[in-house]
């Protein structure tokens, strides 16, 4: 069941300060404080890498405690790009996770779009769509110009 001091308590003026609590709550695998930042809205929308697509709070908090479930998640938001208009933000993040395995540290990127809207309560998360990336190619293609001319 959600803690509602958590959704209380995240009251974000910007959606790169909604983003910065998701990342945050992640790393310290708190799934109230994960679900804090996501809008109440039946509509909410999230996929995994490689997975379904859950819509809804409920299935949204299923999928990220199964997630958690799998041990402790390190991840690091880098290179976001920024779309903002009225009352809407879409972020284009590259996810750095880090990961020990008995070869040593390891790293992996997940390529993931995050939907924050404008509500009574401050900006939240209403879509997250993560998937795997190309791990000798996402640095590289993360710093490409804009401008192509």
């Amino acid at each position: 069941m959600p803690n509602p001091k958590a959704r209380a308590a995240a009251l974000h003026a910007s959606p790169e300060d909604a983003e910065a609590q998701f990342y945050d709550a992640l790393r310290d695998g708190d799934l109230d404080r994960v679900m804090a930042v996501w809008a109440d809205d039946d509509e909410v929308v999230c996929v995994h890498p490689g997975g379904a697509r859950v819509v809804g709070p409920q299935a949204v908090r299923a999928a990220f405690e199964a997630i958690f479930a799998t041990g402790h998640i390190v991840v690091h938001p880098e290179h976001v790009k920024h779309v903002h208009a009225m009352g809407c933000a879409v972020h284009s993040v590259l996810e750095r996770i880090d990961v020990v395995t008995v070869e040593g540290p390891r790293t992996g990127w997940i390529v993931a779009t995050n939907v924050y809207v404008k509500t009574g309560q401050g900006w939240r998360l209403v879509a997250h769509h993560a998937s795997p990336g190309a791990p000798d190619e996402i640095p590289a293609i993360a710093d490409t110009p804009s401008v192509l001319h």
